[in-house]
């Protein structure tokens, strides 16, 4: 399909609606990124936003997921394909069940004894709480990008500092959460009757219809771990 050029949060939450999967930054696939369909003045403009600022704007429109998906990079999964894509990437298993198992990374648990214990929780906050000693430091970003990709953990939003006037400014800060917590249990469990690879080959049907110009190997790169 012949993607449109993207000015809006709005477009991008249509867009995410209608193709279920978009990443932010270009990849393997000509222009199936928000990167390559956003005009560039608007990426560090001082008088508009553009995509940096639409990210949290975007998961609130379409209810979806966003996170290090794609090979640890950025990408939107929408609302509709989130559960085939969780029940592949986590093989099936809930993360207390990996734990139950013993199949559980003990630093990516640090992390997830966190989230288990709250909604949600600001990027920075995180961090505090799991790297308290110079041995919890190790391995915590890759710890956080591992557990995205695992789809254990979604982004719920971001949140800006404010000046004096009320108006918002510098990087927004990313507010983390369990996607059963941003979801709902119900929902994100929704594929589990299905085995992880008939999630697999539903979406890679979809996406294969979706970027017909696309090899199979650049599509089973999206969706793969």
């Amino acid at each position: 399909m012949q993607f449109p050029v993207l000015q809006s949060a709005e477009e991008i939450a249509a867009l995410v609606e209608k193709i279920g999967f978009l990443p932010f930054f270009r990849g393997e696939i000509a222009g199936f990124s928000v990167e390559e369909c956003t005009p560039p003045r608007l990426w560090f403009s001082a008088e508009e936003d553009g995509p940096w600022e639409w990210k949290g704007p975007v998961i609130r429109l379409a209810h979806c997921a966003y996170g290090k998906f794609y090979r640890g990079k950025a990408m939107f999964v929408s609302r509709e394909w989130f559960p085939d894509f969780a029940n592949f990437r986590r093989d099936g298993y809930d993360y207390d069940a990996r734990m139950d198992e013993g199949i559980a990374r003990r630093r990516d648990t640090y992390l997830m004894e966190e989230l288990m214990r709250e909604p949600s929780l600001l990027g920075k906050d995180l961090k505090a709480r799991v790297c308290f000693t110079e041995e919890r430091k190790k391995g915590y970003e890759g710890s956080l990008t591992r557990l995205q990709m695992m789809c254990y953990i979604t982004t719920a939003g971001f949140e800006y500092a404010r000046d004096k006037h009320g108006k918002e400014y510098g990087w927004g800060l990313a507010r983390y959460a369990m996607p059963e917590a941003f979801f709902g249990e119900d929902f994100c469990r929704a594929a589990y009757k299905r085995p992880p690879q008939e999630s697999y080959a539903r979406m890679a049907a979809h996406l294969k219809e979706v970027l017909p110009h696309a090899s199979d190997r650049q599509i089973s790169r999206i969706l793969l771990l």
